[in-house]
């Protein structure tokens, strides 16, 4: 889905109340990855994986890692 801005069309960003990082997570998640491999992919210590998905789930008021793949893939996440 796009919008008009400026007279150019935009992108329409999927949970802009996430930050760049924690979105980037949440497409990891839904292709499938644990946080041992989106470590490994982003170059960031377990900890630090482990704390951004807390806050995804947290900022999309989502039980789970479960409900957070149905909500990112809902908004085309984890597609590529």
């Amino acid at each position: 889905m796009a919008y008009v801005v400026g007279g150019r069309a935009a992108a329409r960003v999927p949970f802009p109340q996430l930050s760049d990082r924690e979105r980037e997570v949440l497409d990891l998640i839904a292709r499938g990855l644990d946080n041992t491999a989106i470590s490994r992919r982003l170059v960031l210590s377990p900890k630090t994986v482990r704390n951004h998905v807390s806050n995804v789930l947290t900022k999309l008021a989502v039980p789970d890692r479960s409900a957070a793949i149905v909500r990112a893939r809902e908004e085309g996440l984890g597609q590529g």
